[in-house]
Protein backbone atom coordinates (compact mmCIF):
# COMPACT_ATOMS: atom_id res chain seq x y z
CA UNK A 1 0.00 0.00 0.00
CA UNK A 2 1.86 3.05 -1.27
CA UNK A 3 -0.54 5.86 -0.38
CA UNK A 4 -0.58 6.75 3.30
CA UNK A 5 -2.37 10.08 3.52
CA UNK A 6 -5.98 8.98 3.20
CA UNK A 7 -8.70 11.60 3.51
CA UNK A 8 -11.73 9.33 3.06
CA UNK A 9 -12.78 5.74 3.56
CA UNK A 10 -13.27 5.43 -0.19
CA UNK A 11 -9.63 6.41 -0.75
CA UNK A 12 -8.45 3.81 1.77
CA UNK A 13 -10.61 1.04 0.37
CA UNK A 14 -9.62 1.79 -3.24
CA UNK A 15 -6.05 0.64 -2.55
CA UNK A 16 -7.12 -2.98 -2.00
CA UNK A 17 -8.11 -5.78 -4.40
CA UNK A 18 -11.83 -5.94 -5.24
CA UNK A 19 -12.66 -8.92 -2.96
CA UNK A 20 -11.14 -7.14 0.07
CA UNK A 21 -12.81 -3.85 -0.90
CA UNK A 22 -16.16 -5.63 -1.04
CA UNK A 23 -15.62 -7.11 2.43
CA UNK A 24 -14.72 -3.70 3.86
CA UNK A 25 -17.76 -2.16 2.19
CA UNK A 26 -19.99 -4.77 3.84
CA UNK A 27 -18.59 -3.80 7.25
CA UNK A 28 -19.06 -0.12 6.45
CA UNK A 29 -22.70 -0.69 5.50
CA UNK A 30 -23.40 -2.74 8.63
CA UNK A 31 -21.96 0.03 10.83
CA UNK A 32 -24.06 2.68 9.09
CA UNK A 33 -27.17 0.49 9.38
CA UNK A 34 -26.56 -0.11 13.09
CA UNK A 35 -25.92 3.58 13.81
CA UNK A 36 -27.69 5.83 11.27
CA UNK A 37 -25.94 9.16 10.83
CA UNK A 38 -22.62 7.98 12.26
CA UNK A 39 -19.64 10.05 11.13
CA UNK A 40 -17.10 8.39 8.84
CA UNK A 41 -13.50 9.52 9.31
CA UNK A 42 -9.93 8.41 8.77
CA UNK A 43 -8.00 8.07 12.02
CA UNK A 44 -4.52 6.54 12.29
CA UNK A 45 -4.79 6.25 8.48
CA UNK A 46 -7.59 3.66 8.69
CA UNK A 47 -11.40 3.90 8.47
CA UNK A 48 -13.12 4.88 11.70
CA UNK A 49 -16.64 5.73 12.80
CA UNK A 50 -17.46 8.18 15.54
CA UNK A 51 -20.29 9.78 17.43
CA UNK A 52 -19.22 13.24 18.58
CA UNK A 53 -15.72 12.70 19.95
CA UNK A 54 -16.31 9.00 20.73
CA UNK A 55 -14.68 6.59 18.29
CA UNK A 56 -17.07 3.65 18.00
CA UNK A 57 -15.03 1.29 15.84
CA UNK A 58 -12.19 1.13 13.32
CA UNK A 59 -11.41 -1.39 10.61
CA UNK A 60 -8.34 -2.15 8.52
CA UNK A 61 -7.45 -4.71 5.89
CA UNK A 62 -4.48 -7.04 5.64
CA UNK A 63 -3.44 -9.90 3.39
CA UNK A 64 -5.18 -12.61 5.42
CA UNK A 65 -7.76 -10.77 7.50
CA UNK A 66 -9.70 -7.62 8.26
CA UNK A 67 -9.37 -6.26 11.77
CA UNK A 68 -12.14 -4.59 13.70
CA UNK A 69 -10.51 -2.48 16.34
CA UNK A 70 -11.26 -0.29 19.29
CA UNK A 71 -10.20 -0.37 22.91
CA UNK A 72 -12.68 -3.16 23.75
CA UNK A 73 -14.19 -3.00 27.20
CA UNK A 74 -14.16 -6.00 29.52
CA UNK A 75 -17.95 -5.98 29.26
CA UNK A 76 -17.87 -6.26 25.46
CA UNK A 77 -15.30 -9.06 25.48
CA UNK A 78 -17.37 -10.93 28.07
CA UNK A 79 -20.67 -10.35 26.24
CA UNK A 80 -19.32 -11.73 22.95
CA UNK A 81 -16.89 -14.35 24.32
CA UNK A 82 -18.79 -17.30 22.84
CA UNK A 83 -19.32 -15.56 19.48
CA UNK A 84 -15.62 -14.69 19.23
CA UNK A 85 -14.34 -18.23 19.78
CA UNK A 86 -12.37 -19.21 16.70
CA UNK A 87 -11.23 -15.64 16.00
CA UNK A 88 -7.94 -14.06 17.02
CA UNK A 89 -8.95 -11.47 19.63
CA UNK A 90 -6.90 -8.99 21.65
CA UNK A 91 -7.84 -6.09 23.94
CA UNK A 92 -8.02 -3.86 20.87
CA UNK A 93 -8.64 -6.01 17.77
CA UNK A 94 -10.72 -8.83 16.35
CA UNK A 95 -9.27 -10.50 13.27
CA UNK A 96 -11.79 -11.69 10.69
CA UNK A 97 -10.05 -14.12 8.30
CA UNK A 98 -10.49 -13.36 4.61
CA UNK A 99 -11.06 -17.04 3.81
CA UNK A 100 -14.26 -17.14 5.89
CA UNK A 101 -17.58 -15.32 5.43
CA UNK A 102 -17.86 -12.10 7.42
CA UNK A 103 -19.99 -12.50 10.57
CA UNK A 104 -22.16 -9.52 9.65
CA UNK A 105 -24.74 -10.13 12.37
CA UNK A 106 -21.99 -10.31 15.00
CA UNK A 107 -20.40 -7.11 13.66
CA UNK A 108 -23.75 -5.35 13.87
CA UNK A 109 -24.27 -6.54 17.45
CA UNK A 110 -20.75 -5.40 18.45
CA UNK A 111 -21.35 -1.97 16.90
CA UNK A 112 -24.70 -1.68 18.70
CA UNK A 113 -23.03 -2.70 21.97
CA UNK A 114 -20.33 -0.05 21.46
CA UNK A 115 -23.01 2.56 20.71
CA UNK A 116 -24.77 1.61 23.96
CA UNK A 117 -21.45 1.99 25.82
CA UNK A 118 -21.22 5.53 24.45
CA UNK A 119 -24.84 6.39 25.29
CA UNK A 120 -24.64 4.70 28.73
CA UNK A 121 -20.97 4.75 29.75
CA UNK A 122 -20.11 2.32 32.50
Amino acid sequence: MAKTDFKTIDEYQSTFPVPIRERMQQIREVVKEAVPGIEEVISYQIPAFKIGKFFLIYYSAYTNHISLSSPWSDELLKEFADDLKGYKVSRSAIQLPNDRPLPLDLIKRIVSFRKNEYVHPG
